[in-house]
């Protein structure tokens, strides 16, 4: 390998993905044009949903979709605390409060039960995180969010091309089967990329139209929905929107980056099973947990390093040259959530647990055997090395 780097994630792209680009740079248009829309098209087909809403990020469909369902002061939401800050953060823009409920300590997904004790009367929503891109109990959740009249926002940054069964039927993360809208993002060390960008998919025509409308500064020039019409050129800020939009060459990268989904899927999900096989079975591993009703589409490899002092094991790895990273520290962990909500060290024994063990590993379908087998052996050596 001699001084190569294995980050833990990275993006593939082709020549076809660079040529689709470039036609839709030679286009006419640059944004706001025709490859936004078959973008949209083509994700909600994939994901079986009716409608899909492009944006500029992750972090902004998560904000947009907190705003659709209007969630606000008084409110409180319900979200995993091993996740990105973004997930929590979306709850705090809105102006809701964000409670955490813990984690399965398997899966790694939030617990059912948990999020059950949580629910009080102002509990209006629940955000679940597909984490590492394992689909949650999303059946259950669905039913809480019924018994309870709660809004469900799927967090999906880390699922898109990932599944799960329920009653013999099989649902795409993204189907909005069980929820209200689901989000994913398009950063490069995600499953596809844009670049930077992001997406929400519904079911609903209310929410549709709301996030078409919050997406572009609030402002509407559809003449059935306009208040009076002074001309051609009229158009009428009808709500407070953000410029969320994104551009038709980052849609066209989308669009071919697409076509090649499931098969990034597939590879990532063959690289797992490599590690899955040469990690087991020791008493200081622990592998990942695929829950029988779910096929995870493999975003992140956390292997857990049991009675290991884990930042030499991370420094060891980084030192062999492997791109190794931590996700993630829990978000009622950080001072922000501390000191304006409240949470502490202890809250969460599981997320906590399953913290102080995890290191990220490198995965991405460009990984060539020899690279995988080149983490393989670092880590195993590794080990071997640290129990000497």
């Amino acid at each position: 390998m001699g001084n190569q780097f294995i980050p833990y994630g990275k993006q593939s792209i082709c020549e076809e993905d660079i040529a689709a680009v470039t036609e839709a740079l030679r286009s006419d248009w640059l944004t706001q044009g025709p490859k936004v829309e078959e973008f949209e098209k083509k994700i909600a087909k994939y994901c079986g949903a009716r409608y899909a809403v492009a944006v500029s990020n992750g972090t902004a469909a998560l904000h947009l979709a907190v705003l659709a369902a209007d969630f606000g002061s008084g409110d409180e939401v319900i979200t995993s605390p091993i996740t990105f800050v973004a997930s929590a953060n979306c709850i705090v823009y809105a102006g809701a409060t964000p409670v955490f409920a813990d984690i399965r300590s398997n899966t790694y997904c939030l617990n059912p039960a948990e999020v059950e004790k949580r629910i009080c009367p102002a509990t209006k929503g629940i955000i679940p995180v597909h984490f590492a891109g394992q689909p949650c109990d999303m059946d259950a959740i669905g039913k809480l969010a019924q018994d309870n009249k709660l809004v469900v926002i799927e967090d999906g940054a880390h699922a898109i091309g990932a599944s799960y069964h329920v009653e013999g039927k099989t649902h795409k993360v993204g189907s909005c089967i069980h929820s209200d809208m689901t989000i994913f993002s398009f950063h490069p060390v995600k499953h596809m990329t844009t670049g930077e960008g992001g997406m929400i998919t519904t079911n609903s025509d209310e929410l549709y139209e709301k996030l078409l409308l919050l997406r572009t500064h609030g402002i509407t020039k559809d003449p059935s929905k306009l208040t009076r019409q002074d001309g051609p050129w009229y158009y009428e800020q009808q709500t407070l929107g953000f410029n969320y939009r994104i551009t038709d060459f980052q849609c066209a990268l989308g669009i071919s980056q697409l076509e090649k989904l499931d098969g990034f899927v597939c590879r990532r999900r063959e690289i797992a099973v490599a590690y899955n096989d040469a990690f087991s079975g020791g008493e200081k591993l622990l592998i990942p947990f695929e829950a029988e009703q779910a096929q995870s589409s493999c975003h992140l490899y956390m292997l857990q390093f049991d009675s290991l002092d884990r930042l030499k094991v991370f420094n060891r790895l980084r030192e062999k040259g492997l791109g190794v990273n931590v996700h993630y520290i829990p978000v009622h962990l950080q001072p922000y959530y501390q000191e304006n909500f409240g949470y502490n060290t202890g809250d969460f024994p599981e997320a906590e647990a399953y913290y102080a063990r995890a290191i990220t590993l490198p995965l991405y379908p460009m990984m060539t055997q020899e690279d995988v087998a080149y983490v393989i052996n670092a880590v195993l050596s590794t080990v071997s090395e640290l129990e000497g």
